[in-house]
């Protein structure tokens, strides 16, 4: 090789170290860029075509090597629609490209991202910090399915949620197998209802129906358009086992307040119409569930099943008397809008809507490469497909998401300055070796003088 084929190959070196440093300045521009996937350099020798005696150096190039695959530091943020990958794979998303009226529209093409800090924007739609929109799918709310073909830009609207009426309420309690009222005494039987009980109790027997039953909690039923009535149950005890013949089980009665505002003879009180037995180790041997036809302050429920469940209502004893709650709960709900949205550790979007209810509304898409290595990158931490990579496989089951979090840049700062070191030396080198072939050159051209 020649002077200047030395100098030139010294500058091809100054070359690839400069392209070394531009990557390294910015992995360490980019340190604190969420979801941001350094790039290492490679390098790589061009050798001449010469005879295997006279082989010679000839110059070297620098190339990007991408991380995409490695995982940066997963931060909690305590945001409900923040988000991030465990393992492998992509969030799936794209640009907005402008707006019709106020809604914006869309690329057509994917782009693909580890930048999992994605809020809800006024319009609907879950944007993350570099402004690009959430691709998934939709999720029915009953079945928890996924439906829907291919994935798209998923909004979240304001609409109400439609009520729903009772249809069944879960009641679980220990009933006392021994109650104690207002009326109950040493004599035995007077902790039984008796004749203060009935098919109804009116306002004017209401102080005695009372004093001879015990408290049965209450719960709020909805009707049909989501208005709120309030059932305030009371137990009465109707009989105690006995041998016979013939033999009985413990038997009680169920009462709901039917017209709170009723007076004298009207009904205030009414039978819920099923008689409820106990054997003798205190478990119901009532056919559960039972039906109840709740008409409260002129509010018509119709019939609303009552189920304790297996085993959720038992009649053991109990010193303090009184019936003893563990679950008293119904199905329905007034209408609601939506309120928040929160991201479960499957990738389910829960819509959280302001009467209480939470409901799967969609499920994130997630995208992954048989080379991802080879995407190329974007503005906004983003990828996109290349030939080298393969076509993305997306699915809405292709990865582990960690809800309330975000993954960080993969950029090692000492690393990068460790790299930063290494390459200045190099650089420094190359200048050398131009310093001294520029000597060479010019002591050649001492010669002739």
């Amino acid at each position: 090789m020649s002077i200047f084929g030395a100098m030139i190959t010294a500058v091809s070196g100054l070359r690839a170290q400069s392209f070394a440093m531009e990557n390294i300045s910015d992995n360490i521009a980019n340190s604190q860029t969420t979801g941001y996937k350094r790039v290492d350099s490679s390098f790589e020798d061009l050798v001449p075509d010469y005879p295997l005696r006279v082989q010679q150096g000839g110059s070297v190039v620098a190339f990007s090597r991408g991380t995409n695959t490695l995982a940066g530091n997963i931060t909690t943020t305590g945001v409900g629609t923040n988000v991030a990958l465990g393992g492998e794979g992509f969030f799936v998303v794209r640009e907005r490209t402008s707006f019709a009226g106020a809604t914006p529209t869309f690329s057509a093409g994917n782009l693909y991202t580890r930048r999992g800090d994605f809020e809800l924007d006024k319009n609907g739609y879950l944007v993350n910090g570099a402004g690009n929109y959430l691709v998934g799918y939709t999720v029915d709310p009953v079945t928890d399915a996924v439906t829907g073909g291919a994935p798209d830009v998923m909004r979240f609207t304001k609409d109400l949620i439609p009520a729903n009426a009772t249809t069944s309420i879960e009641y679980r309690a220990n009933i006392p197998a021994s109650p104690i009222t207002a009326a109950t005494t040493t004599t035995a039987g007077s902790e039984l209802i008796g004749a203060s009980g009935g098919a109804t109790v009116s306002a004017t027997n209401e102080q005695s129906f009372l004093d001879h039953t015990i408290s049965g909690g209450s719960v709020t039923l909805y009707d049909s358009l989501g208005n709120p009535v309030t059932a305030q149950l009371r137990w009465g005890k109707v009989s105690n086992a006995a041998a016979g013949p013939p033999a009985t089980n413990d038997t009680w009665n169920l009462y709901y307040m039917s017209n709170s505002a009723a007076t004298g003879a009207t009904t205030k009180w009414t039978n819920a119409g099923s008689t409820f037995t106990f054997d003798s180790a205190g478990q119901l041997t009532t056919a559960i569930p039972v039906s109840i036809n709740f008409t409260i302050d002129g509010t018509a429920l119709g019939a609303i099943g009552f189920n304790p469940g297996t085993g959720g209502l038992t009649q053991f004893a109990d010193v303090s008397g009184q019936y003893n709650p563990t679950s008293i709960r119904q199905d329905g709900y007034s209408a609601g809008v939506l309120q928040d949205l929160k991201i479960s550790d499957s990738g389910r979007i829960q819509a959280v809507y302001s009467n209480g209810q939470t409901q799967p509304v969609a499920q994130i898409a997630v995208a992954q490469f048989n080379a991802a290595n080879m995407l190329k990158r974007g503005d906004g931490s983003t990828f996109t497909e290349t030939l080298e990579s393969g076509s993305p496989l997306i699915s809405p089951s292709g990865g582990a998401f960690l809800s309330a979090s975000v993954e960080g840049s993969n950029t090692d700062i000492a690393e990068e300055f460790s790299k930063m070191i290494i390459t200045q030396q190099a650089y420094s080198a190359n200048t050398r070796v131009v310093t001294t072939a520029q000597q060479m050159l010019q002591d050649a051209i001492n010669i002739i003088r």
